[in-house]
């Protein structure tokens, strides 16, 4: 299992290992994450690849681009974690909501959801992983995603019973974030991932470690710049 905290203040923010941004109003919620002095730091530590699931409104924050976002002065703010755009609202208002079993990409079997005043996703950056779509007045529709560490879903899984999309989240927050270079059973060196680019020291042969926020790891030929291999992190 895992072990849970409300997060209202930065001290609380910088004690936790991953973070949940539910549902409800998400121009509210950026509201108070400015006037609690919380959203650049909020964004900093998913910069540098906290774990985090959004389900609704925190689909709608942790995305790049928000469109309908609310009005002038009220306006929900994206948190920029997973490359994509997201409408606000988009299966419609209050009396518009509705509940479907939908395949849910890496669960056995679907998923039963319930969508409230749902946002769904327009566009997805290269790095971003489709995990479910939904089909609504006008076609179907992206309504799951996964980039890197971060997860999210336009409907409230916490609705029903079935706890699947949370024990998928936990156990990418589980991961320890660090990737290891073994060799004969020693540890060379170890080097955190979730940032956007970085270099680990130099391996055997003149490779030069890579690692991104899409989740994957590259050794790249430090003379020629050639990929001689890569690899998925958060295992």
């Amino acid at each position: 299992g895992a072990e849970t905290c409300t997060v209202r203040r930065r001290s609380e923010l910088d004690s936790v290992d991953a973070l949940v941004i539910p549902g409800g109003e998400s121009t509210t919620m950026s509201l108070l994450l400015r006037e609690f002095d919380l959203l650049e730091p909020l964004r900093a530590r998913l910069a540098a690849g906290m774990p985090a699931y959004g389900s609704c409104a925190g689909m709608i924050l942790l995305s790049s681009e928000i469109l309908d976002a609310g009005e002038s002065g009220r306006q929900a703010v994206p948190l920029g974690a997973i490359d994509m755009t997201v409408r606000r609202n988009a299966f419609g208002r209050q009396v518009d909501s509705f509940e479907d079993d939908i395949e849910f990409r890496g669960l056995d079997g679907p998923v039963h959801s319930v969508f409230i005043r749902a946002p769904w996703v327009e566009r997805v950056g290269p790095q971003v992983e489709v995990l479910a779509r939904a089909t609504g007045k006008d076609g179907e529709h992206v309504v799951a995603v996964r980039q890197g560490a971060a997860l999210a879903t336009a409907f409230h899984p916490e609705g029903t019973g079935d706890r699947r999309v949370h024990r998928l989240f936990v156990d990418i927050g589980a991961a320890d974030g660090k990737v290891y270079a073994v060799s004969g059973g020693k540890l060379l060196w170890e080097v955190p991932t979730g940032a956007a680019v970085w270099n680990a020291p130099a391996l055997h042969g003149g490779l030069v470690i890579i690692g991104g926020r899409d989740g994957k790891l590259r050794a790249i030929d430090e003379a020629s710049g050639a990929v001689r291999w890569a690899a998925a992190t958060g295992a």
